[in-house]
């Protein structure tokens, strides 16, 4: 039983006993003692001085003195006005540690989530280039929330959409065939995701030409380009409002939609779209192309997740499910919770949900990425039956997820009530946003290059190196480079934007991978030290603690609260935060309570204990971050 809920069961009691009301113990909220205020817990009397008739200050000192007097765990207590702060003994701090902490070499583990099973979808790249910075916050976060999962008892399938079809990869796979004279990752040298990435952007390229000239040719009202008569008018009421108009704002919006319909009149725009409903036809030679190109990709999307230590268990593709779907849609017709249009449209009215209406299949019988989202759900459904599915995706398509989730509910569907977004924000660099069409994509195998030269640089002005073969420093350089990217990353509730500073997430000193994954090898070190020097821990306990040790007691035994609160609320900055504050408190403790030097046998034992424990939590907690850590430095 937690500590918490004792207190709960105590406070009831003492209700009961003090004022003869019955409170449920569910109904006593109990929170952790400001830093400023001696104490653990504390209780707040204001909702029951209606029960006690008494003042704050009297009812809490009441309740206080019968816990102190009735209760074991409860050592001591302070008022301050209606806060009743209770301090938790030392005599069961320490007998938490010796029967809990100590002999449990998974600590921490829960068994919250038992019998469950939950899809972590995350990652779900396009196939037309590597994948980004954006892509490596969605992968960290997808599999911390994992880790995070299983290590809470459930069943964990990891997920992988990924989309391998449409205008895009056919714009990369035209230009190749167009411009790449047959270059191939073996030729050039190139990462078969690089590859595809750079026909991308040349497709980029030689389309803004084109582009360009067409918006030369319609400023002069020539048209001979536009082979659209609706596109044509358009134009012409465009340019006549362009003429006329003086407010900047009006005049970027409306040559904003002067480009937008002339780039649908590119003469390699129409080629790509020609190769796309190719595609869809299955002509052979552009289906081998596909499938080469496509090849190509996975190969390098492979080794950019395999350094950055994330897998999945399972993958679909867009190619096989974006005509699912289609008989979700008649099953909603039949259930009258969607409508057919005039046109032969299907839509659903979701205003009374305070969304839009929205379509799901188009006029001609074609499907939109509603439609398959609904396919895939129940697909994913009927093949793993999980109770949870979490998609991973950026904060841009939170209204999406609303109207998929809404959709989902409306139809009755059984598993809707456990779907689940976890939306994130978007990563700066400190040069600015990330972009893709133009070239100047923050490339993930370049970003964790980078972090691994400014490991290399860090630690060798450090000096934190002695003792390593060249092939050790190597490992130990990419160990700290990645711990510190994906530290920095997780660190940050995911809900929020973030700044990512290469040369601030390998600080040494600060709330960094590095620090804790250094704090880490220092345990390693001095319990290797105490295991040479032939010393044997034992089971006597001290009879006194120092203040900061009774700290990191407390501390260690929070540990399965923060990974049950964590997986609860799929986030994975619950455990950075605890895993740095467990850091910092160990340094202390380290500094302060010499462990190799300490005289008293039973007090050297405790110590060492405490260290040994706490260098376990460490390594599970940088786990759970998806982090390696060290046991040299």
């Amino acid at each position: 039983m937690s500590i918490e809920h004792v207190l709960q069961q105590n406070i009831s009691k003492a209700i009961e006993a003090l004022y003869g009301a019955a409170v449920e113990v569910a109904s006593i909220k109990l929170e952790t003692t400001n830093a400023d205020f001696e104490g653990d817990y504390t209780f707040v009397v204001f909702p029951y001085l209606r029960t006690s008739k008494k003042n704050p200050e009297q009812t809490a000192t009441d309740i206080g003195g019968f816990l102190k007097e009735n209760c074991a765990e409860v050592g001591d207590f302070n008022v301050v006005k209606g806060f009743l702060n209770l301090v938790i003994s030392q005599s069961y701090w320490l007998n938490t540690f010796y029967s809990t902490v100590v002999p449990n070499a998974d600590f921490g583990r829960t068994t919250a989530g038992k019998g469950h099973k939950v899809m972590v979808e995350y990652s779900s790249p396009n196939t037309n280039k590597p994948l980004h910075l954006g892509h490596i916050r969605n992968n960290l976060l997808g599999y911390s929330v994992s880790q995070i999962l299983e290590f809470n008892g459930y069943e964990v399938v990891k997920a992988n959409l990924i989309n391998d079809r449409g205008i895009h990869i056919c714009k990369s796979m035209l230009a190749w065939q167009k411009f790449g004279n047959g270059e191939t990752p073996q030729s050039s040298g190139l990462k078969g995701d690089h590859l595809v990435g750079k026909y991308y952007v040349e497709f980029d390229k030689h389309n803004k030409s084109l582009l360009a000239k067409i918006l030369e040719e319609v400023n002069d009202k020539n048209f001979t380009s536009i082979d659209s008569d609706s596109d044509k008018e358009k134009l012409t009421i465009l340019l006549n409002k362009l003429a006329v108009e003086q407010d900047d704002e009006s005049i970027k919006k409306f040559k904003d939609e002067l480009k937008d319909l002339c780039e649908k009149h590119t003469a390699l725009l129409k080629e790509a779209q020609e190769m796309l409903r190719k595609w869809e036809a299955g002509d052979e030679e552009v289906m081998n192309l596909w499938k080469t190109m496509n090849g190509w990709v996975y190969e390098g999307f492979d080794a950019t997740y395999k350094r950055l230590g994330v897998n999945f268990d399972k993958f679909y593709y867009e190619s096989q499910t974006y005509l699912l779907g289609k008989e979700i849609v008649q099953e909603g017709l039949d259930k009258g919770v969607f409508y057919r249009q005039e046109d032969s449209s299907v839509w659903i009215d979701l205003t009374a949900e305070n969304l839009d209406k929205k379509l799901l299949l188009r006029r001609d019988g074609t499907s939109v990425y509603m439609t398959q989202d609904l396919g895939t759900a129940d697909k994913k459904y009927e093949e793993y039956g999980c109770d949870k599915s979490v998609y991973v995706v950026g904060n841009e398509q939170d209204y999406h997820f609303k109207v998929l989730f809404s959709i989902l509910k409306k139809m009755g569907k059984s598993y809707a009530d456990g779907l689940f977004h976890l939306s994130y924000g978007m990563v700066d660099l400190p040069s600015g946003k990330m972009k893709s069409r133009e070239g100047t994509v923050v490339d993930a195998d370049d970003l964790m290059d980078e972090m691994h030269s400014t490991a290399r640089e860090l630690t060798m002005e450090l000096g934190k190196i002695e003792g390593f073969n060249a092939e050790e420093q190597t490992e130990l350089f990419e160990t700290l480079g990645l711990g510190a990217l994906k530290y920095f990353l997780l660190r940050v509730d995911p809900v929020k934007r973030l700044l990512f500073d290469p040369k601030e997430s390998i600080d040494f000193a600060g709330n960094t991978g590095p620090f804790i994954q250094y704090t880490h090898a220092r345990i390693c070190s001095l319990l290797k030290n105490i295991e040479e020097s032939g010393f044997k821990t034992g089971t006597d306990m001290p009879t006194n603690v120092l203040p900061h040790e009774r700290d990191m007691i407390v501390w260690l035994a929070q540990f399965p609260k923060v990974v049950e609160d964590a997986g609860r609320d799929y986030n994975p900055a619950l455990i950075a935060s605890y895993t740095y504050e467990l850091a910092k408190l160990y340094n202390r403790f380290y500094h302060d309570s010499p462990v190799n030097k300490e005289p008293d046998a039973v007090l050297k034992s405790f110590r060492v204990l405490l260290t040994q424990a706490t260098g376990r939590v460490l390594k599970q907690g940088l786990r759970l971050l998806g982090i390696k850590a060290p046991e040299r430095m």
